[in-house]
């Protein structure tokens, strides 16, 4: 921490001053030139510039890696031989977020700088010390800015506030509770700030996003303020983001492994889920109202809640609660990298293979799982039927692949062959594993149909308004105690999460879970892992705050052989291992750098590590 702390907390401050444009068109920034402290907060032109750097300290999820290494759980396996983040996770490596060559958005290259910028690094560990920095110098400033409307100066110090809370939260998601840094801290200043429990960092940033949706409007094209940004007011901090956020604060706080820190015991702490739960029903009952654009979109546009695919919105609207400048567009003309994992018809690209295992998250068409006895599953014709989420995510053998005139070299690659020893099937590619993502890209980003082109990008956001209902029906289970119950006057359990189910088809939950408290969280565990399969980190945070990530369920990647009967259909279908992940309990938690740990006492490492 001590290039974080004391370089990034203090000698970057002139960047924050002078590096005002470098973010992005979507937030519709004037340009700004040098300018001195007092030119910086004196109006709400120039303060909203210095406030919207933070927006681009906010990492572009896909952007920063490769290989879809933003998926750091069970959710894919790579090739053989992988040198990613998630490689390295298998292996037991967790130091690999800091000392690898080949990371994740968790951490830049070596001596790398925050980035406000689209080139270059934009790890998450550096830009949040930064941006915590950079929101208390702007709160420190507020009563420099004279030259504004009330609504003005309420908007400024709410998106302040609600960063800090942000970059604390996602900080304490990977790494466990941290010190609360909420003023500037002076270059010679002597450093002591102990490491505050989870639950303890947790109040800290409710404090201030409880203060933040105080203050921000549901939508800032129905204000003052907005109208002088006419529909490019899409990805400023609103009420409904950070009321969202004070949720998941409060519902992580309250998750089994945060409460074990705390109170020895690995549940639930009631009156935590009890608070998030409220949280999430008040920004739910804006969502309701229309009085933010937040919305489920159709199922029949859940595409363009992941890429373009020609169309002129940034993915991820209108149901993205909070996601991050575009400021990169991997997918973009790029057959390479993070946008090339479904088919071995690509240059070089295909790396990434969906765990046969997490496959299995896909239940049936009628809403039950796989393992139902009255599922209709059927191992001679298990595709059959499925989740449809199962035929938008998952290619499996036999789909179409390829659209348009194949050389003969490639004509192979027009129809999945991901049966054992099939074209597709590649060790040292995609396929391993006998299935290919198909959720992330269109499937013309091939060489042969051309979708590489300016118009395809893929962009992921930080929440959506599915999780948010699925984070509300897990808050009212373990605040309240059951699936039929409610914060008071609000909808149930249940009914949040059959709104995510009914969107795309794939049936409700049936009574016999919604009556059995365990089995309802079941549903919940499994219907997060479909929603938001290969999305981000949700998977990742997921199974270590519920305390499942040891489970060896959790930790096993595999395939499934099989031959293609004379009908198309799989035969001879078996399961295979590829790997199981070590794990023990320091792996709850990423290991801090040797660096930072080594600033003052005070800041100690992680358990274990």
């Amino acid at each position: 921490m001590k290039k974080y702390l004391y370089k990034i907390l203090s000698g970057f401050v002139f960047i924050s001053l002078i590096g005002l444009t470098s973010c992005t068109d979507y937030l519709n920034r004037a340009p700004e030139a040098e300018i001195s402290s007092t030119d910086a907060f004196i109006n709400f032109t120039n303060f909203q510039g210095y406030t919207e750097a933070l927006y681009c300290l906010v990492p572009e999820i896909q952007s920063r890696v490769w290989a879809c290494d933003w998926m750091l759980a069970d959710e894919i396996i790579h090739k053989e031989g992988g040198i990613w983040l998630n490689d390295l996770f298998d292996k037991g490596d967790y130091w690999g977020w800091t000392n690898s060559s080949w990371i994740s958005y968790l951490d830049g290259d070596v001596n790398s700088a925050p980035s406000t910028s689209g080139s270059g690094g934009k790890p998450l560990w550096t830009n949040c010390w930064y941006g915590i920095r950079k929101a208390n110098l702007g709160l420190e400033n507020l009563e420099n800015l004279t030259n504004a409307t009330q609504e003005e100066k309420d908007f400024i110090k709410g998106q302040l506030l609600f960063f800090r809370a942000w970059f604390h939260f996602e900080l304490m998601s990977y790494w466990g509770g941290l010190p609360y840094i909420d003023r500037t801290l002076s270059s010679n200043e002597t450093l002591n700030f102990p490491r505050l429990s989870f639950q303890e960092t947790a109040d800290r940033a409710a404090e201030d996003f409880r203060a933040a949706a105080d203050l921000l409007p549901a939508d800032w094209e129905k204000t003052s303020t907005g109208s002088l940004t006419p529909d490019k007011n899409q990805l400023r901090i609103t009420k409904v983001m950070a009321l969202a956020y004070l949720g998941k604060d409060y519902l992580y706080a309250g998750s089994p492994l945060m409460n074990k820190e705390t109170t020895g015991n690995a549940t639930y702490n009631t009156d935590y889920c009890q608070k998030a739960a409220a949280a999430f029903a008040e920004m739910l009952k804006y969502v309701d109202r229309g009085e933010s654009f937040v919305k489920l979109v159709n199922f029949s546009d859940y595409s363009s809640l992941f890429y373009t695919e020609g169309r002129s919105q940034i993915p991820g609207y209108p149901e993205a609660v909070f996601m991050a400048p575009v400021m990169s567009a991997w997918l973009s003309g790029c057959p390479w990298g993070a946008s090339s994992i479904f088919t071995e018809a690509n240059i070089g690209g295909g790396y990434t293979s969906p765990n046969a295992r997490y496959v299995e998250n896909y239940g049936m068409a009628n809403g039950l799982p796989i393992d139902d006895p009255e599922s209709g599953y059927s191992k001679t014709d298990p595709w059959a039927n499925r989740d449809p989420r199962f035929y938008h995510d998952i290619v499996i053998d036999g789909d179409q692949v390829i659209k348009g005139s194949a050389p003969a070299n490639k004509e192979q690659y027009r129809y999945a062959a991901l049966y054992t020893n099939g074209a597709s099937r590649n060790n040292q590619g995609s396929g391993r594993t006998g299935y290919l993502i198909r959720k992330l890209t269109p499937m013309i980003a091939n060489d042969i149909d051309g979708g590489w082109d300016s118009k395809n990008y893929m962009h992921l956001s930080w929440m959506r308004l599915a999780d948010v209902y699925l984070m509300y029906a897990e808050a009212v289970l373990q605040g309240y105690g059951s699936a039929t119950s409610s914060v008071p006057g609000y909808i149930t359990a249940e009914a949040a999460f059959n709104k995510v189910r009914t969107r795309c088809g794939a049936g409700t939950v049936a009574q016999k879970y919604v009556a059995d408290k365990d089995k309802f969280m079941s549903e919940i565990i499994r219907e997060r892992a479909v929603e938001l399969a290969f999305e981000g980190d949700f998977r990742f945070n997921d199974l270590r705050r519920w305390m499942l990530a040891g489970e060896l369920k959790y930790r096993e990647k595999t395939a499934i052989d099989f031959d293609r009967g004379p009908d198309g259909k799989p035969v001879n279908v078996s399961e295979r291992v590829l790997l199981t992940r070590p794990f023990e309990n320091k792996h709850y938690w990423l290991p801090l750098k040797i660096d930072d740990i080594s600033l003052y006492p005070e800041f100690k490492q992680n358990p274990g590590w």
